[in-house]
């Protein structure tokens, strides 16, 4: 899942016409970038939420067929924030396997993780469904966030105050993790996390490489330079 339903108030005016997940660097829009990734780490079925400006998205991304992806919308009348949003996604997440553990990733991060050393995680929270909720994918603290979200140790996330990094908004996650949200309900998605985490249930890896949280005009004009030269 792509999480692509965001204002992005803060792009303002950038956004005032075109939806942030569409806002380009470097030739493509920041949506595209993921929509590449996945399908070259093998990621076919991929389903995106939007709300604001949503029609534009669809209309620029179609069914996915010329990425290489099959794309399903899940259209949001108001922002359901993004454990609402992944909740209301379920259905076309979920499908028939109600326990299939899957991928979310946010549309407005430039991110060079290669895809594929999340899937061993998909297969083993597969076969092991009590053993975990979620495995998050965290960074080293950017500039703007230095405090970090959550710690790392011997592969679990924790709340420790020491050593913390940042949550990249990348994840896996397991369906029951959102079942006691109901659709169309609003809920954010680190109360959810801290839950899990101060139980033990969340997995975590470090990501050293590229990364970047497209959130400001400043930030998409880096983006844009340093795609330009690549």
């Amino acid at each position: 899942m792509i999480l692509a339903a965001g204002r992005g108030e803060r792009m303002r005016p950038l956004t005032d016409d075109v939806p942030k997940p569409l806002l380009k660097a470097g030739g493509k829009a920041l949506i595209e970038y993921q929509l590449i990734n996945l399908a070259r780490a093998g990621f076919v079925d991929i389903v995106i939420n939007h709300a604001y400006l949503g029609e534009k998205i669809e209309q620029t991304l179609g069914s996915g067929e010329r990425y290489g992806v099959n794309i399903q919308y899940s259209a949001e009348a108001v922002v359901l924030e993004t454990a609402g949003g992944i909740a209301n996604a379920l259905p076309l997440l979920a499908g028939q396997a109600d326990s299939m553990p899957f991928l979310v990733v946010n549309a407005d991060i430039y991110c060079e993780i290669d895809y594929t050393l999340l899937i061993p995680i998909l297969h083993a929270m597969r076969h092991q469904p009590d053993q975990r909720l979620a495995h998050l994918v965290l960074i080293d603290n950017p500039a703007h966030h230095r405090e970090g979200d959550f710690a790392l140790r011997g592969g679990w996330v924790t709340l420790a105050e020491a050593a913390r990094l940042t949550f990249s908004g990348i994840g896996v996650y397991q369906p029951q993790l959102f079942r006691g949200i109901e659709p169309g309900q609003a809920v954010k998605l680190a109360p959810l996390l801290r839950r899990a985490i101060a139980d033990g249930n969340v997995s975590g890896q470090h990501f050293p490489g590229q990364w970047i949280d497209v959130g400001t005009p400043e930030r998409l004009e880096f983006l844009d330079k340093q795609l330009s030269i690549q």
